[in-house]
């Protein structure tokens, strides 16, 4: 993992902001840019955070360039956090790497304890939850069989803040208290729209991997928890992902953390986000058997249609997320027919020559696998992210600015009156 340098010299600073050398140090002058002693020699050394800050601003007084514009398009940084990174071998939290905290099985309730705090605790976090929160017979008239399991949390957690009087508490050990409670609650709310009765059950359980295995019935007793476990420490946080980023602009205008959830899961439901493996789903639905594969995949590409779960923007040499989940589900249950399936496109597609599946096939792969519900996928999503939610939560209310982008106007060309 290649983390970026922190501090820059002179002429790296000054191609940075993308100025000459007497416009950086104008700037240092006025105090918009901080010069720090170097290690060695006289040299002064400028924060990389400073200058990605002025930039962005400069960029954005400007009335929304190019370069504005193309921040909140993959590309450059629009706020400063210090939550995740992410590089070549995927995301680092808080300077740990989500790959060896996967492979070491580190429990997700250390994982989320390590974003929220910056700690990893010694011991696996004992999290419980006095109950649903909510009667059940209140909530299943609510929510018609087979419904995605993102609906079931959307409807749970709007119903628990009208029961919380308490949630306009934005200090960190209330809120990371609440976040600790909610988790339970959602990851047995998993079963909401499916099966009801899995609810209480999944409430006790030992732990959140145990829980969402209980709540989606999954099939493969322990292995299938460790599996799960694994996933949701990979899934955990992804910087400014829209989720992530979704959450933060309600944060900043100091909205509750069921508000900011309520806010998170809307933007996760999209089919080009948290949904996207529903997509997947549906693909592999289409192929139907494993020897299918290749013919619907070129099919699509002759049609010129694009291949859902496969490829990222920030890894263009393939997610380092999906490998661990794949093979896991691949351990599990090899001879499923619709991992099979997914396996032979996940061929096909490396044999054309075409993008390494994401971790969206990898969450249809293990549902596959587990002999998951269709649609958990998203629901596995949305456990897991809400730990990075919550800590993007926590940093926004520390940084005590409401997030407002500017906008590049562009002017409509209007019909004529003659």
């Amino acid at each position: 993992m290649h983390q970026p340098k922190a501090q820059l010299g002179a002429r790296e600073a000054a191609e940075l902001l993308g100025v000459k050398l007497p416009t950086l140090y104008a700037y240092v002058s006025r105090g918009l840019v901080r010069s720090v002693p170097g290690e060695r020699g006289p040299a002064r050394r400028y924060p990389r955070s400073d200058l990605e800050r002025l930039r962005a601003q400069r960029d954005a007084r400007s009335g929304g360039t190019a370069a504005a514009a193309g921040a909140l398009r993959w590309g450059e940084p629009v706020l400063d956090s210090s939550i995740t990174w992410l590089g070549d071998d995927g995301p680092a939290y808080r300077g740990r790497p989500a790959l060896t905290l996967a492979r070491d099985d580190t429990p997700f309730e250390a994982v989320a304890e390590l974003l929220w705090s910056g700690t990893l605790p010694r011991r696996k976090p004992a999290w419980r939850a006095d109950g649903l929160g909510v009667p059940l017979r209140l909530l299943v008239p609510l929510l018609p069989k087979r419904n995605p399991p993102l609906t079931g949390l959307a409807v749970l957690v709007s119903t628990l803040a009208a029961q919380d009087p308490g949630r306009f508490d934005t200090r960190p050990e209330a809120v990371s208290a609440r976040a600790r409670t909610l988790l339970v609650r959602l990851a047995a709310g998993l079963a909401l729209g499916r099966d009801a009765e899995r609810v209480e059950p999944a409430l006790e359980a030992p732990s959140i991997a145990h829980a969402v295995s209980v709540a989606l019935a999954a099939q493969g007793g322990r292995k299938a928890v460790r599996a799960i476990n694994r996933t949701l420490v990979l899934l955990a946080d992804h910087e400014l992902n829209a989720s992530a980023f979704a959450a933060r602009v309600a944060a900043s205008t100091g909205a509750d953390i069921y508000a900011c959830e309520s806010a998170a899961l809307a933007t996760l439901a999209g089919p080009l986000h948290g949904a996207a493996s529903e997509r997947v789903e549906a693909l592999v639905a289409e192929i139907g058997r494993p020897e299918r594969a290749t013919r619907v995949l070129h099919d699509r590409m002759r049609r010129g249609e694009r291949i859902p779960g496969f490829g990222h923007p920030l890894y263009p040499r393939g997610d380092p997320r999906a490998r661990p989940i794949l093979e896991d589900a691949a351990a599990l249950t090899p001879r499923a027919p619709a991992l099979r399936t997914l396996l032979a496109l996940v061929d096909g597609m490396r044999e054309a020559g075409r993008p390494a599946p994401n971790v969206d096939v990898a969450l249809v792969a293990l549902g596959a696998a587990l002999g998951l519900p269709a649609g958990s996928g998203s629901g596995l999503f949305a456990i897991g992210r809400t730990a990075g939610w919550v800590a993007h939560v926590l940093e926004q209310y520390q940084a005590g600015y409401v997030v407002r982008p500017r906008a590049r106007y562009a002017a409509t060309q209007e019909a004529g009156s003659g």
